[in-house]
């Protein structure tokens, strides 16, 4: 049975472009409850640590040192079947190829500045929102 929750993070380029807003209405509006919600910066070793999964890919440097430039805004939304639905409504990762009216092909401006993360599974949607969040802060 498919989980409730999953977990967003809104990247360093859309939230220094003013979207960030813009995009939380767009995540509301599909029927998704936000329970915890933060701005913050990472560290290079805590995006290293974060991104671990793709430490032996090529794009890893980059992609620690990009989610790494600036603020992001956390959150952990809730919604029956919440990854399916969620990773549906932000796009595919490459927004050219990302469906029309989805977060990604609205707002990324390529496939490293996506605009938008969202969890690929409910154990994944677990580790990350922990990641990010205590249990006193996840209501």
């Amino acid at each position: 049975m498919p989980e409730k929750r999953t977990f967003t993070m809104i990247k360093p380029s859309a939230v220094a472009e003013g979207v960030s807003g813009a995009i939380l209405a767009t995540i509301q509006e599909a029927g998704f409850r936000i329970v915890s919600m933060k701005i913050t910066q990472m560290t290079p070793q805590q995006a290293g640590k974060f991104y671990e999964v793709h430490k032996e890919r090529a794009f890893y440097h980059d992609l620690v040192t990009y989610m790494s430039s600036g603020p992001v805004i956390a959150a952990i939304l809730e919604k029956d079947n919440a990854v399916e639905d969620f990773r549906t409504l932000i796009g595919a990762t490459d927004p050219a190829k990302a469906a029309p009216g989805t977060i990604r092909k609205q707002y990324a401006k390529n496939v490293q500045e996506n605009a938008i993360h969202g969890s690929d599974s409910d154990e994944n949607a677990s580790i990350e929102g922990n990641f990010f969040f205590s249990g006193l802060e996840q209501f």
